[in-house]
């Protein structure tokens, strides 16, 4: 199940609350009982065979070499 940080906005306190995808957006109430929250966007980054290819300096114009 998928974890969604959110942050207080009455005490300031950051959380994370694990719940299905189809209730991220449903409000929180933070640890301390505050139900003033708003969830927070949060950078994932993926791994996989597809991410450490290196990155080619081919394709489009100006990297494929058909400028000029």
């Amino acid at each position: 199940m998928p974890r969604y940080e959110y942050r207080c906005r009455s005490c300031g306190d950051t959380f994370e609350l694990s719940r299905p995808m189809a209730e991220s957006g449903d409000p929180a109430v933070c640890p301390v009982g505050h139900e003033d929250t708003v969830k927070l966007l949060s950078a994932v980054a993926v791994g996989g065979a597809a991410s450490s290819a290196p990155a080619s300096g081919g394709g489009g114009c100006c990297g494929g070499g058909c400028c000029g």
